[in-house]
């Protein structure tokens, strides 16, 4: 099972929704996310938030649709955005996309981010990806991966989320590293290319985040 969640982020940064519809495919609205899905004919199994950014006409609108909507009040220790993750996890998806995360406030987005690092720490087996019409972001831990070329996002980053990532190697890059110590705060592995199909990242210590971006 794949889980899609649409936040209520500025449209203009959503992708194309239709290509990532699929039979096997169980949507989730946060917030006003829930009105745009409806607004694309998609029909979401579940909404989370306090929907205070919803009029009382488009709130009726979506409960007609007979949506289950999980409703909190605006005073509440988690955002949107984390109860509806924590639900997503606790299905056991083998991934989770997360649309109109990105944009808008700038609080928002750092704690989005943020979000992806609890279930990696829990060692679940979950691939968790924050996507908008320029990036696809997710996080890693300690150890080796396999990233492939995507003709329509060219640039590949990779930025500490920790104080310190250790041992950062990077082959099949135009900008290649071995075993390089990556303080918080570093540029040095901004818009890195792919000069292959495919390539290779690895790291001993540190959680990683990874965006993959256009031009």
């Amino acid at each position: 099972m794949i889980i899609h969640i649409l936040a209520g982020g500025p449209k203009d940064l959503l992708p194309d929704l239709s290509e990532y519809t699929a039979q096997n495919v169980v949507w989730v609205g946060v917030d006003r996310g829930v009105f745009n899905l409806l607004q694309n004919n998609i029909k979401p199994v579940i909404a989370f938030g306090d929907f205070d950014s919803i009029t009382k006409e488009e709130m009726a609108f979506i409960e007609r649709m007979g949506t289950e909507i999980k409703r909190y009040k605006p005073e509440k220790d988690e955002t949107d955005m984390e109860l509806a993750l924590n639900w997503a996890l606790a299905q056991n998806p083998k991934m989770i996309r997360i649309f109109g995360a990105t944009g808008g406030r700038l609080d928002h987005l750092l704690a989005n981010i943020q979000l992806l690092v609890p279930p990696l720490k829990e060692n679940k087996e979950i691939e968790i990806n924050l996507i908008d019409r320029h990036n696809i972001v997710f996080v890693k831990g300690p150890g080796k991966y396999k990233i492939h070329k995507l003709k329509e996002k060219k640039y590949v980053s990779f930025v500490p989320l920790t104080l310190s990532v250790s041992n950062l190697t990077l082959k099949g890059f135009k900008y290649p590293l071995e075993n390089r110590h990556i303080p918080l705060g570093s540029t040095l592995c901004i818009s890195n290319e792919l000069i292959s199909d495919h390539g290779t990242f690895s790291f001993s210590d540190g959680i990683l985040i990874v965006i993959r971006s256009d031009d």
